[in-house]
């Protein structure tokens, strides 16, 4: 209680903690020894009055600020929950397919509550630990040393929980900046497959397999999003040398503009589908690439379609899809591989689907060492080769 009541204290102790001695003029203490004389009502009158006041009006006032506050807060969430979809999207063909989705609702509400809750969160921490200073230093104890014991704590919690941190941290900013939300399908580098769940400490998704993967978000360090805003379909189909690039394209084209046009996928399929033209020429097959604009997660969709409609214009127009080639090297081994050697005739066998057309080779010391070429006929062509191979039974290529 009153501290100038005990004078076993030191004079000094006395001097600090008397609010009759203080530099604050003006003050309920003031008041009270002004009138009465009584340093003992005027110390008790302080304690008991003025403090437990001035206590009280602190406490109201952060309890007001952060209710006032919150609701700021929460009504910016719900605002951003329930938005529209932005710019050019709200604009094109899948417009109405982008308002309507379930995933891009959750997505964007559970955004929203979690950019609330942490805008909360902060407000909160903020507003009690500004409150209880002041209710400190309003009870006469020195907040220098606090501040400088509160600093020392939170540069050990930075050094011993700091992974936590990062993560927390990583989560904010991944929050705040939207690079990816609940329905999106991401590859996050060890782990790919479409969100189900974002916190502030891991996300959460699945992949195509059905396993779900737990990634701590201090933890990514890159993000690919395959579903925002727009998607593109890549297709690389190829064609035989043989064939006509120019005719080729033509009938991708009027294929992929036969999808575009279709009614089941206008609202999957925002641009005109494109040939880009030869992407490569590879080792069996002229390789063409079409591609077509989607609406995010649709693309999958619309390849296996445009695919599926090739492979049948393909089929109608004749046009020749390449099949593999190989070389298959035999070599004869045993008792009987040194047979025909004097005369320069080899005898090779035939594989089950084809005819052998045997030919003839110079004869050699060591038959077994050279190798038997053949030539097989039929629509798969097989290379032939002279140089010799090592000691294998069979090596096909």
């Amino acid at each position: 209680m009153p501290f100038a009541a005990d004078p076993s204290l030191p004079a000094r102790a006395l001097e600090l903690q008397s609010c009759i001695d203080d530099k604050e003029k003006g003050t309920w203490c003031d008041v009270v020894y002004d009138t009465t004389g009584n340093r003992f009502l005027a110390e008790s009158a302080d304690w008991l009055v003025a403090k437990p006041l001035k206590i009280l009006a602190i406490v109201v006032v952060a309890v007001v600020l952060r209710a006032i506050i919150a609701r700021l807060i929460k009504r910016v969430a719900t605002r951003a929950a329930e938005g529209s979809v932005p710019g050019v999207l709200s604009r094109g063909r899948g417009a109405s397919l982008l308002q309507a989705s379930p995933l891009l609702s959750a997505r964007r509400a559970q955004r929203a509550a979690t950019m609330g809750s942490v805008l909360g969160s902060v407000t909160t921490g903020v507003i009690a630990s500004i409150a209880l200073i002041m209710i400190i230093a309003e009870l006469g104890v020195s907040i220098a040393p606090l501040i400088a014991s509160a600093g020392i704590v939170g540069v050990a919690l930075g050094f011993g929980a700091q992974s936590l941190v990062k993560d927390f941290l990583s989560g904010i900013f991944m929050i705040l900046e939207d690079q990816y939300g609940v329905g999106d399908v991401i590859d996050a580098g060890d782990a790919s497959g479409v969100v189900e769940a974002v916190g502030l400490r891991v996300t959460r998704l699945r992949d195509v397999n059905g396993v779900v993967w737990y990634l701590r978000n201090g933890e990514i360090i890159r993000v690919g999003n395959m579903s925002q805003g727009w998607a593109r379909a890549v297709l690389d189909i190829s064609v035989a040398y043989h064939e006509d690039v120019e005719r080729v394209r033509e009938i991708i084209l009027e294929t992929a503009q036969d999808l575009y046009a279709d009614e089941d996928y206008k609202d999957l399929v925002m641009d005109e589908p494109e040939v880009w033209g030869v992407e490569a020429l590879g080792a069996d097959a002229v390789v063409v690439r079409l591609v077509a604009k989607t609406q995010p997660l649709q693309q999958w969709a619309v390849a296996r379609a445009l695919r599926e409609r090739i492979k049948a214009a393909f089929d109608r127009y004749g046009v020749e899809i390449p099949l593999p080639q190989r070389a298959v090297w035999m070599r004869a081994e045993g008792p009987g591989s040194d047979r025909g050697a004097g005369d320069g005739e080899a005898s090779a066998k035939a594989p089950a689907d084809g005819a052998a057309k045997e030919t003839p080779r110079p004869a050699a010391t060591d038959a077994s060492k050279q190798p038997v070429r053949s030539e097989y006929t039929g629509e798969m062509p097989v290379v032939t080769d002279t140089d010799e191979r090592p000691k294998d039974d069979i090596r096909g290529t």
